[in-house]
Formats: structure tokens, C-alpha cells, sequence
């Protein structure tokens, strides 16, 4: 069981994401802006930190400099899309996101959580 932060934009995404997680068995965090991430860093000590696909590049930067600011021991898990490839250079991990992203995004987290 990992302690997973999970940020997008779109909330049924997340959510989506969220009960996909828990239902592994990890305990799931969400997170839609800067302030609520930075707050659900002050309150938990995350393994895993999922950085959603529908991001800007910039965006994404963002969030890796806060989540690593924040929460540095969480393992930054970046999910992408073939058109924009992947961004984070620091990430641990990245998922590109496919149809069959439920169960991959299940094994990512749980293998950056046993690092």
C-alpha cells in the first residue's frame, strides 16, 4: 500500500484515477491546484506523486518544482500522451496513457513505492 498524491485537471479524470488506486489498495490524495497540493504536502508524506497527461509542459514543471520542493521524497510517476511526449526529465517513472491504463498505472505506482 503506497500513500499516492494524484494531480489533473479534470476532476472525473482524477477521480477516476483515484478509485482505480484505492482499489488496489493505496491510499489516494487528489490534488487540482497549487494551493491543495502544496496543502496535501504539509499534511502527508506521499511515495508517489502522479503528474496527469493533460498538463502543460509548463504546467508540468510546475507541479514536478512544487511536488519536489514539498514532498521530497515522493517519487514523481509523470503520465503523457503520444503527441506530447514525455516532459519531465527528473521524473522516476512516466506512463504513457493508453485504453489500458488502469492496471499499468497500478503496477508504476506500486513499483515506485517499493523503492
Amino acid at each position: 500500500m503506497a500513500l499516492v498524491l494524484c494531480t489533473g485537471v479534470d476532476p472525473s479524470v482524477v477521480r477516476t484515477r483515484q478509485l482505480i488506486l484505492e482499489r488496489a489498495g493505496h491510499v489516494v490524495v487528489s490534488a487540482l491546484d497549487e494551493p491543495s497540493l502544496i496543502a496535501a504536502c504539509e499534511q502527508n508524506k506521499f511515495e508517489v506523486a502522479v503528474v496527469g497527461q493533460t498538463f502543460s509542459a509548463k504546467i508540468k514543471r510546475r507541479i514536478a518544482s512544487l511536488v519536489r520542493e514539498n514532498c521530497p521524497k515522493a517519487k514523481l510517476l509523470e503520465l503523457y500522451n503520444l503527441s506530447t511526449g514525455k516532459v519531465l526529465e527528473d521524473a522516476d517513472a512516466w506512463l504513457e496513457v493508453l485504453a489500458d491504463v488502469p492496471q499499468e498505472l497500478v503496477t508504476q505506482v506500486e513499483t515506485l513505492a517499493a523503492r
